[in-house]
């Protein structure tokens, strides 16, 4: 999973995602009955509005996870090269 900390993050894994279901952009606006233009500003990175961007990630069938921000200890060993 990546690590999203960023709207330039976020809308780089929105088109990813997008383009690994197969969808275009108009499809998944019509889907989250947005317009094409806001996908487009989403997959940019563009600042968009939470209820926009909830539409638009579930429009996908996706959904928003909070997590910790720090390193587990797997991720630290791998950091460090340590085995």
């Amino acid at each position: 999973m990546k690590r999203i900390t960023n709207l330039s993050d976020l809308g780089h894994s929105f088109r990813m995602e997008r383009k690994a279901m197969g969808k275009t952009q108009a499809q998944v606006a019509k889907d989250a009955f947005l317009r094409r233009e806001t996908i487009i500003r989403i997959e940019a990175g563009e600042n968009t509005d939470t209820m926009t961007l909830l539409k638009a990630i579930s429009a996908l069938g996706k959904a928003i996870m909070i997590t910790s921000s720090r390193p587990g200890y797997e991720e630290l060993k791998k950091m460090f090269n340590e085995d």
